[in-house]
């Protein structure tokens, strides 16, 4: 009977310092700040409950945060969360605390006393409550949901902290920099860099970290070992965060909104780059000409233009380029692709910005007007190109004969001569070309096609240089025709000479 009288009292002092613990967890949460988004109905149906107790048993109120209380005793302790006074200190480490069985369920730690053991998985631990937030893994219950994005969690305070990616709210700060943190862990993490705490040394390369588990995740890239796998594509990542990122991917899951024009992003420095845009932020600056750019990728590119480097080649014509999308638009004359279709007349272009310029001849945006002849045109550029032919320009120059051309578009292709690059193949009998339009021609030859025809004998041609050679024939018998109705007519001539003759 002692034994079971024992184990009786034991099981109530656990349940009380568990529901200790639990009313310190929620005080401490609420003292945070957070605001939530969306609960569940069990959190909701609970929250009633409490607000209804409240009404009947509420009579110490606290003047700072108005949260009212049935027992003076527990106002006192409550008023240490304002005035941070911590009245009990563990004797082995110094840590302090407000309250009593905080101090009790801290104390387990050193004593490794984890009285509450999961039935499922073994693992044992120290209160009720991260007993019950662990079996939601088993039951992969997640009754706390935003209510921005409807994404659900295991527990409300990872809800509360999923909440400031929407808010952009910091309210850890430390106090030496200023420099503010979504989470307590991390403003932790942060504060050993001002005391040079970086007590865990990798055995590799001697680097020191500030925890244990930081160490761990550096450990991963020298073992190269990637243990978290998608089970959507079998692609592994080092990181678990690594692959909740990749699993956007698959879900379509955009969390991060432009606040200016609504776009949806992945992944956070996605947002943070596309804002550029609307504060015309350039922070790239080029060394050589201090010309700025948005983006970084774009200062790289610009800097083989004072290099002079092509690191991308064609593997089929042997072309270089100083930039990816610029091949990737080349191989396109290769292969004959033109991914952009016009929605109107069903026209394919190799380009985006050919697809655009094309799109203002339905829209009949022509507001660039030449002023010496009225041609219209959809941009500047091409009435730029224009004008040239009027006043007789030619700005581009070939460096190896000295020949100029009014469009820099006529002095590539020329460039071909030179280099002898033809970039244009057939598909069908491998032969190339310099440029396309005779790669065009070719091809009839395969698909048997006759555009040319002869308007006086109907009969079809491949060229129409064959057609010009052909109407010749009829030129000709035209105009032998014409010599034989002209002897014919002298041959019978309506009067003899001899009637002009007197006597």
């Amino acid at each position: 009977c002692s034994d079971e009288e024992t184990s009786m009292k034991n099981l109530l002092v656990l349940k009380e310092e568990s529901q200790e613990l639990n009313e310190v967890e929620e005080k401490d949460e609420k003292h945070l700040g957070f605001r939530i988004g969306g609960k569940s109905p069990h959190t909701k149906n609970t929250s009633r409950k409490r607000a209804q107790k409240k009404a009947t048993r509420s009579y110490f109120t606290c003047f700072q945060c108005g949260k009212s209380f049935n027992q003076h005793g527990n106002l006192e302790v409550h008023m240490r969360v304002h005035t941070e006074e911590s009245s009990f200190t563990c004797q082995q480490c110094g840590k302090s605390f407000t309250e009593k069985g905080s101090l009790k369920a801290h104390m387990k730690i050193h004593t490794r006393e984890n009285p509450l053991t999961c039935q499922q998985c073994g693992k044992s631990f120290t209160q009720k409550g991260t007993l019950k937030s662990h079996m939601r893994i088993h039951t992969r219950e997640k009754p706390f949901t935003c209510g921005l994005c409807g994404k659900s969690f295991i527990r409300e305070l990872n809800l509360r902290y999923h909440m400031n990616n929407h808010t952009g709210e910091k309210p850890f700060t430390c106090d030496q920099c200023e420099k503010s943190f979504t989470r307590k862990i991390g403003l932790n993490s942060h504060m050993r860099i001002h005391s040079r705490k970086n007590c865990f040394k990798c055995n590799q390369c001697g680097m020191s970290f500030p925890d244990m588990d930081r160490l761990n995740r550096h450990v991963i890239i020298h073992s190269g070992e990637k243990p978290f796998i998608c089970q959507q594509c079998g692609r592994g990542f080092k990181f678990n965060k690594n692959l909740k990122t990749h699993m956007r991917i698959h879900t379509g899951e955009k969390p991060f909104t432009c606040h200016h024009c609504g776009k949806c992003f992945g992944h956070k420095v996605s947002l943070k780059t596309h804002l550029r845009l609307h504060t015309g932020e350039k922070p790239y600056t080029c060394s050589l000409c201090s010309k700025s750019f948005t983006y970084k990728s774009t200062l790289n590119a610009h800097m083989r233009s004072h290099t002079g480097e092509s690191p991308y080649t064609c593997k089929l014509c042997g072309k270089s380029f100083s930039q990816k999308g610029n091949l990737q638009t080349h191989m396109r004359i290769h292969t004959g692709e033109k991914p952009f279709l016009c929605g109107q007349c069903g026209k394919n272009f190799r380009c985006k910005v050919t697809l655009i310029y094309h799109m203002r001849i339905h829209s009949r945006e022509n507001c660039f007007i030449c002023q010496q002849c009225g041609t219209k045109f959809t941009d500047s550029k091409h009435l730029k190109d224009h004008v040239r032919t009027h006043i007789g320009e030619k700005p581009f120059m070939c460096h190896h004969c000295g020949k100029s051309f009014t469009l820099k578009g006529n002095l590539k292709t020329h460039m071909r001569l030179h280099t002898g690059e033809k970039p244009f193949t057939c598909k069908q009998c491998g032969k190339s070309f310099r440029h396309n339009v005779s790669l065009q021609t070719h091809l009839r030859l395969h698909t048997g096609e006759k555009p040319f025809s002869c308007l006086e004998c109907e009969k079809s041609f491949t060229y129409q240089r064959d057609l010009k050679r052909h109407l010749q024939t009829h030129s000709v018998e035209k105009l032998q025709s014409d010599k034989k109705l002209t002897k014919r007519e002298s041959c019978h001539w309506p009067f003899s000479l001899s009637s002009f003759c007197v006597d």
